[in-house]
């Protein structure tokens, strides 16, 4: 079941998504938690067509954004990282205030000239977790609702020299959500490990893997999170992006012998790099796609031009 949150009028509603008509969810849900705690997807009112409404992201803004990091190997060695060396799971965090419907246009920061994009399967939690739990894929479905595309747009000009995931992953935009939750039960909440990520940027494919490759499965992961703090539901877990970005990052190797050099050099060298990478510009498009191969499980599309940001 295909579920968007969307603007009609002066409200703001939810509603099941077929074959170009949504059927409005009787009653309203002011966040996603309170959507996947409450509504009763059988209790719809008469249908409306999508073209007449506008789409909003389906991850409202009071949750919890929470990523993995590094979660495919082919995407640890092109960022850096020594996959025989990484053995815990990378946790970090985006603001909320990034969240943004799935076709909202990018703004790239004046300061940033390394914008980079990271297609995501995004995960909504069904329930708060608020003491440790054993997470498995039998019972996963228990504490997961639904999937969703994100998009962890990333200044790597912040994020590498400063150290600053957070604030280099958080400007304003920098995470569409949607357009929609695929909503998950016991029957098909093992399509997760099967699903297509794929991306493209003016047409071009840039990434294209499976979730098969997660290193970190999302049990394991709700699991280990659960012995750290708190969730509720609706907040949102990014389970981390494949191969492809823009980002170029030297070997562990030369990252020793980089090491050696005086800082103001290390980092010259690591943005000359950096500038022959095929980064995004204002005027291109971002294409993300999350599909299962036999179209059983489809997420929809999104699309995002990049602008540049106007001063005010």
């Amino acid at each position: 079941m295909n579920v968007v949150r969307y603007q009609h009028g002066d409200r703001a509603r939810w509603g099941v998504l077929r074959e170009g008509r949504i059927a409005p969810v009787a009653g309203d849900f002011a966040t996603t938690g309170a959507f996947v705690t409450r509504a009763d997807l059988g209790a719809l009112e008469d249908e409306i067509d999508a073209r007449d409404v506008a789409f909003l992201s389906p991850v409202t803004r009071n949750q919890q954004f929470v990523c993995q990091g590094a979660n495919y190997r082919q995407h640890m060695i092109e960022s850096g990282v020594d996959p025989d060396v990484k053995t815990f799971n990378m946790i970090f965090t985006k603001a909320s205030s990034c969240i943004v419907p799935a076709t909202s246009d990018v703004i790239r920061p004046k300061r940033v000239r390394f914008l980079d994009y990271e297609i995501e399967l995004g995960l909504v939690l069904r329930r708060a977790i608020h003491e440790p739990v054993l997470v498995t894929r039998e019972n996963l479905h228990e504490y997961v609702a639904a999937a969703v595309i994100v998009n962890d747009y990333s200044a790597r000009d912040v994020q590498i020299p400063e150290m600053q995931f957070y604030k280099g992953k958080s400007f304003r935009t920098f995470g569409p959500v949607g357009p929609r939750l695929v909503m998950l039960d016991a029957e098909n909440v093992g399509a997760v490990d099967r699903l297509r990520l794929t991306l493209t940027v003016n047409g071009e494919v840039r990434q294209n893997d499976t979730t098969a490759n997660l290193v970190y499965k999302p049990a394991e992961t709700l699991t280990e999170l659960s012995r750290v703090h708190d969730f509720e539901a609706g907040d949102l877990l990014s389970t981390g992006t494949p191969a492809g970005c823009a980002l170029a990052v030297p070997s562990p190797r030369k990252q020793k012998i980089a090491q050696l050099l005086p800082d103001k050099k290390r980092w010259e060298m690591f943005f000359a790099i950096q500038a022959k990478r095929p980064y995004l510009q204002p005027g291109d498009v971002v294409e993300s796609r999350i599909r299962s191969d036999d179209g059983a499980i489809d997420l929809g599309v999104q699309r995002n031009r990049v602008v540049g940001e106007v001063s005010p």
